[in-house]
């Protein structure tokens, strides 16, 4: 299983309505959880609130500018690594404050999709396009160019 916890809600209808379509399709690979955490103004509150979310057996990406890159296709491969080697991978996209040192520290890596900063509600739409990318190319079916 996939979780994304995620700070912050969408409120954009547009964003809504794609990260729905992109739920539905990653469904057909894997059941995905999205866990929306109100944000606050203090980043040890806000790791508070995504501890309570962490298994002990989840493998734990943290997306912050300072991670390593990936291309798309080893990001699949990473992907399908993790999948099959512990019970749930869980993403964490933080606030506009980013994420607390603490949870960066007990990740089990730390991954940047650019050096860019983006909007926490599209970046979301980005991991969730990543992912249904990486499972159309484990799957060998057309989409990834």
């Amino acid at each position: 299983m996939i979780k994304i916890i995620a700070l912050g809600n969408i409120k954009e209808t547009f964003f809504k309505e794609s990260v729905l379509e992109y739920q539905k399709r990653i469904s057909k690979y894997t059941k995905l959880e999205i866990i929306e955490i109100k944000e606050s103004d203090s980043l040890a509150k806000e790791k508070e609130a995504i501890l309570k979310h962490i298994e002990p057996k989840d493998y734990v990406v943290c997306l912050a500018i300072e991670g390593e890159s990936l291309s798309s296709l080893e990001f699949s491969r990473k992907l399908d690594q993790w999948l099959m080697q512990n019970k749930n991978v869980t993403f964490i996209i933080g606030s506009s404050q980013g994420l607390d040192e603490e949870i960066k520290k007990q990740s089990d890596i730390m991954l940047s999709f650019s050096a860019l900063t983006f909007p926490h509600q599209l970046f979301r739409i980005i991991l969730l396009e990543q992912i249904y990318r990486a499972f159309k190319i484990k799957n060998n079916e057309t989409y990834h160019k």
